[in-house]
């Protein structure tokens, strides 16, 4: 069974904010932070780090 990467992205951060309950402006600040390191000259030390 073959799921896009967006889709099971999107179900597990549903299921997240569903059972943990963070508060939003914790999930805006994860995102925007996510949006703006993968946009800059950070990048590819994060790549190299999670990978």
């Amino acid at each position: 069974m073959d799921v896009p990467l967006w889709f099971a992205l999107l179900i597990v951060g549903v299921l997240g904010v569903k059972l943990i309950r963070p508060p939003w402006w914790l999930i805006g600040v994860l995102l925007l932070g996510g949006f703006l390191i993968a946009d800059s000259v950070f990048a590819p030390a994060v790549d190299s780090f999670v990978k």
